[in-house]
């Protein structure tokens, strides 16, 4: 079970960004997927997820500028990021848990992480 996320870069304030997150070895359908981020020298913060069921619940510091989608047959998750602050900047990890029971929900813990990907907002 592996999960690639990519799309990280340099993007200047008020740019959009996409990124993806490849799941190999499960299938995607009865996954939860969420994305986190960790700045430089700050914990590790939830960001946003998309549950079993397409059900999607974001942080309040990117609601409104980010959007989460799944596309089970391409066993891809997109983050689709716009207006981006320099405050964005970290890198990103997808995660991934098993969500089948509760397809409309979220899990709080993920046992399945990416490698993450750098994104930098800066001019």
């Amino acid at each position: 079970v592996q999960l690639q996320a990519s799309g990280g870069g340099l993007v200047q304030p008020g740019g959009s960004l996409r990124l993806s997150c490849v799941l190999y070895g499960f299938t995607l359908d009865d996954y939860a997927i969420g994305w986190f981020r960790q700045a430089p020298g700050k914990e590790r913060e939830w960001v946003l997820c998309i549950s079993v069921d397409g059900s999607t619940y974001y942080g309040d510091s990117v609601k409104g500028r980010f959007t989460i989608s799944r596309d089970n047959a391409q066993h891809t998750v997109h983050l689709q990021m716009a207006s981006l602050k320099n405050e964005d900047t970290a890198v990103y990890y997808c995660t991934a848990e098993r969500y089948i029971r509760y397809p409309q929900r979220c899990p709080r813990s993920y046992n399945y992480w990416g490698q993450g990907t750098l994104v930098t907002v800066s001019s």
